[in-house]
């Protein structure tokens, strides 16, 4: 009977503990979800994806600093129509160009294709089709110590 006593006379405030706790740990969980739901978004937030924004607008992003949220990002809405816009105002992100070359990477890779076509034209690089067909005859040469036979085997 000593156990029923407790449970009467404290049996409330147990309870009141333990729901106070689960709250705690219920919030601190929803907390850690939405975290890592906006890095996700920050992520995916880069100029050329497509946002739906606050108000049911549907943009490109143009420009977005995910550093400073007090800046404001650019959403062209149509093309030559940019409006700028509170960062926190991009509700999702509906089209996200992971994976998408940036306008600086295809300037870069342009400009290195331009040098390696330069220089296969002044003999100074060799093609890679060159290279594929010299690359047998080099591993032939290049260890004298590997022998190696080169009559087919039946």
């Amino acid at each position: 009977m000593d156990l029923a006593i407790f449970f009467e006379q404290y049996g409330l405030i147990i309870l009141v503990i333990a729901l106070l706790g689960f709250m705690f740990w219920s919030s601190r969980r929803r907390m850690q979800k939405q975290k890592v739901e906006q890095e996700a978004k920050a992520r995916q937030t880069v100029p050329g994806a497509e946002v739906l924004l606050q108000g049911g607008l549907y943009g490109t992003i143009v420009s977005y600093d995910p550093d400073n949220l007090d800046q404001p990002a650019i959403v062209e809405l149509a093309p030559g129509v940019e409006i700028k816009v509170h960062s926190q105002a991009i509700l999702r992100v509906v089209n996200p160009t992971e994976d998408a070359v940036t306008e600086d990477e295809f300037l870069e890779a342009e400009e290195s294709h331009n040098e390696y076509g330069e220089g296969v034209a002044l003999g100074e690089t060799s093609s890679i089709s060159d290279d594929q067909h010299r690359a047998p005859a080099d591993q032939n040469t290049s260890d004298p110590d590997v022998e190696t036979d080169t009559k087919p085997k039946a």
